[in-house]
C-alpha cells in the first residue's frame, strides 16, 4: 500500500505541482486541503503518513493543523515563503522547512524521508457511558 501524503496549500498552481510530483513518485495525496477548516476536518477522516503544510492559508495560519498533525506523530515538513524556519522546527521537533521555491527534487526526498518514519501515537479510546 502506497504511503499517504497531506498537502495543504492555498496556492493552486504549487498545490498541483506538489501533488503531481509525490503521485509520480508512488505515493496516495490527500488534498489538497486550501484551509485550515478543510485540513483539519481532513485529518479526522483520513490519517496521512506525512504532511506537507504552507503556513498562511485562506482562512488563517497552519498552527492548529500541525499541531494536531504533531499530536498524532504524523512527520510535518513545512514549504512556505513566508515563515520563519528556524522557530517553526523549535515549535515542531522533527518538522523539516523548505522556503519557496524549492527544487522538486529536495522536497520528495523530505517526504520519502519522512513518510518512511511515521509511527502514530496511540489515541485513548473514548468511553461513551450509557446513561
Amino acid at each position: 500500500m502506497a504511503k499517504s501524503v497531506l498537502i495543504v496549500e492555498d496556492e493552486l498552481f504549487v498545490a498541483m505541482d506538489i501533488q503531481d510530483m509525490l503521485e509520480a513518485a508512488g505515493f496516495e495525496t490527500i488534498g489538497p486541503c486550501d484551509t485550515v477548516t478543510e485540513a483539519l476536518a481532513t485529518i479526522e477522516v483520513a490519517l496521512p503518513d506525512c504532511a506537507v503544510l504552507d503556513v498562511k492559508l485562506r482562512d488563517g495560519e497552519v498552527f492548529a493543523v500541525a499541531d494536531r498533525l504533531d499530536a498524532l506523530g504524523v512527520p510535518i515538513i513545512f514549504h512556505s515563503g513566508h515563515a520563519d524556519g528556524r522557530a517553526l522546527t523549535e515549535r515542531y521537533e522533527g518538522a523539516r522547512f523548505f522556503s519557496k521555491p524549492c527544487a522538486p527534487s529536495v522536497l520528495e526526498r523530505a517526504v520519502i524521508q519522512a513518510a518512511t518514519t511515521f509511527h502514530p501515537v496511540e489515541q485513548p479510546l473514548v468511553q461513551v457511558s450509557e446513561t
